[in-house]
């Protein structure tokens, strides 16, 4: 199988070279190699590799920012989306997008189905829903894979900052009014393989099993490496003073996903362990 990656320099981009290239053909393109809001060079690359399988991890992510530069996230995540998809329509390929948990309001007090209705309250969660229009608008062969909390090697993200607070025995306020699920990597990826082997296209929510506040999460990190977990300190998202609002409560379900075939993934807490395993703290 001939497979497309974008977002080659960003945690789930390298996870996904890694693991894809050990059984398949695979082309990993940064942003320098591909810019996707670059409708001629997405037809370009796309007529020359014609890959079988897209998965488009490339994206704008700067949450608080894009309050202020709409127009770059909207270029990346959604016109750009657009044109991968269109592209991949061309060629005949599958599409795997990569969306979030922002899509959602967070008003919710159960875990949000594949079949709830979306209602983004920031920039960043508008601008991945209209990708993810774009591309149910244009493909019929399509994954779109939401997802939350993300880390993984390799990366800046929110378990690497806790980790230099915590060998820094540095006190931090974390807020503890937005529940969730942390994701690990590689076990998104773990489900991405899953899915290409046959599964029904479709929407999908993966994310680690269980559910957690930000503060909850912080505070496992600190006592999984051995540090004082009474150095994290609770707080509001109102004393936090993001830029962008956040959903109080994006817990996803995971209920779709067994009802093809595919488990659940493990529980936050073993995921995280097992990133720090691999990281060489544990």
């Amino acid at each position: 199988m001939k497979c497309l990656i974008t977002g080659a320099n960003g945690q789930l981009g390298k996870a996904l070279k890694q693991r894809f290239s050990a059984f398949h053909d695979v082309t990993a393109c940064s942003k320098g190699d591909l810019d996707v809001t670059n409708e001629s060079m997405v037809q370009k690359v796309m007529n020359e590799l014609k890959p079988d399988v897209v998965i488009h991890a490339g994206a704008y992510t700067k949450v608080d920012l894009a309050e202020e530069e709409r127009t770059q996230a909207f270029q990346v995540n959604a016109v750009g989306t657009f044109h991968m998809a269109k592209a991949c329509e061309e060629i005949g390929a599958t599409m795997i997008y990569i969306s979030s948990d922002y899509v959602f309001d967070g008003l919710k007090q159960a875990p949000y189905t594949e079949e709830d209705q979306v209602n983004p309250v920031s920039m960043y969660g508008v601008s991945k829903w209209l990708g993810e229009e774009f591309v149910e608008m244009v493909l019929e062969n399509y994954y779109i894979i939401r997802t939350s909390w993300l880390y993984g090697h390799g990366g800046l993200h929110f378990v690497e900052k806790m980790l230099k607070c915590a060998f820094a025995s540095k006190g931090v306020n974390v807020v503890s009014d937005q529940v969730g699920s942390p994701t690990y990597v590689e076990d998104l990826v773990d489900v991405m393989e899953r899915l290409l082997d046959s599964k029904p296209y479709g929407k999908y929510h993966v994310q680690n099993s269980g559910s957690c506040t930000w503060f909850e999460f912080a505070k496992e990190i600190y006592q999984q490496v051995g540090c004082d977990p009474l150095l994290v300190k609770p707080t509001s998202t109102r004393k936090f003073e993001a830029k962008a609002p956040r959903p109080a409560f994006s817990r996803l379900s995971l209920h779709k996903l067994e009802t093809i075939g595919i488990k659940k993934p493990r529980h936050w807490k073993e995921g995280l362990t097992l990133y720090l395993q691999r990281e060489g703290l544990l």
